[in-house]
């Protein structure tokens, strides 16, 4: 290495704890009480030089080969592309927050731009534990904040906090670092590509269909097949709490996520009846596979209606 190399690496070293510092995160107490006081919690990482460099750089890499992928066009009806084709998910967003955290506008902002592409599934599940601070948030559901705890058992790091981005069903991180959100969908990207199994998703005139292939090798587990009507957009005038006096837009929030199947390997199809499932507004549908009901992401689609 070049010193000149060197000094770079340890300015962007410096950047990132200035950076990780000023990132501030909501986190509920454990064995909650709710006198208790809240907490912030801010990460940081240490690793030898060695294994940081080779990190840095893979990830690096990695992130920016993903952030310059040219997002496909889609039918805004049905939600395929040019030739007719289902658009394959390369990732897939979900981010928890609240409309009783104050730190999470910024994320809820960063949320719009993945929610405008099509070749990502981002998506909000705004949670209620924020609600006894003085705003019961008009979004949230406690089923949203059972899958966040969820997810955080199935990993074993107990982590729940506002906002957090769950990538791919697998790794985490705060939900306003658009850098951190970047780095994990690479990290997690190549074991998606993997294990995704490809679904098409479509409607009749009275019937919504979802076809998943099967798996070229016998999956470890049984997956959940969910599906989430979406509001495309939601804005809300905060009168209370942390938010109060803001308006706050919100992006794919998912009103219900219902399991509609479950995969075993073998290739299938779902028929539902499209009346019981369609919703008033502007809406979006989307279908979800992982494995277990909080493990990682193996298939998504979209379906523009």
């Amino acid at each position: 290495m070049t010193r000149m190399f060197l000094r770079r690496l340890l300015a962007l070293k410096r950047s990132v704890r200035q950076h990780q510092s000023a990132i501030g995160i909501r986190q509920p107490v454990r064995n909650v009480n709710q006198n208790e006081n809240l907490v912030h919690d801010g990460r940081k990482t240490r690793r030898g030089w060695r294994f940081a460099l080779t990190q840095v750089m893979l990830l690096g890499f990695a992130a920016n080969a993903f952030a310059q992928q040219a997002t496909p066009t889609a039918d805004p009806e049905t939600g395929l592309g040019p030739n007719g084709e289902q658009l394959q998910v390369s990732a897939v967003i979900e981010m928890f927050t609240s409309q009783g955290c104050s730190s999470c506008p910024p994320a809820d902002q960063l949320l719009e731009g993945y929610a405008k592409r099509r070749d990502v599934m981002a998506l909000s599940f705004p949670v209620d534990y924020w609600d006894y601070l003085g705003w019961t948030d008009t979004l949230a559901s406690a089923k949203n904040s059972e899958r966040q705890r969820a997810y955080a058992k199935s990993r074993g790091d107990g982590a729940v906090y506002t906002p957090q981005a769950v990538i791919n069903g697998s790794a985490h991180t705060v939900g306003s670092d658009r850098t951190q959100i970047e780095r994990q969908i690479a990290k997690t990207s190549m074991a998606f590509a993997e294990k995704r199994v490809p679904m098409r998703f479509w409607r009749t005139s009275s019937m919504i269909v979802v076809e998943v292939a099967s798996a070229n090798t016998p999956p470890a587990k049984e997956a959940t097949i969910w599906l989430a009507p979406v509001d495309e957009v939601v804005e809300v005038a905060v009168r209370r709490g942390e938010n109060h006096g803001k308006k706050l837009k919100y992006y794919n929030v998912v009103h219900e996520l219902m399991p509609i199947g479950v995969w075993n390997g073998k290739a299938m199809r779902i028929q539902l009846s499209a009346q019981p499932f369609l919703k008033p507004g502007n809406m979006r549908y989307a279908v979800l596979m992982q494995e277990g009901t909080s493990g990682p992401i193996i298939g998504a689609a979209w379906l523009g209606l």
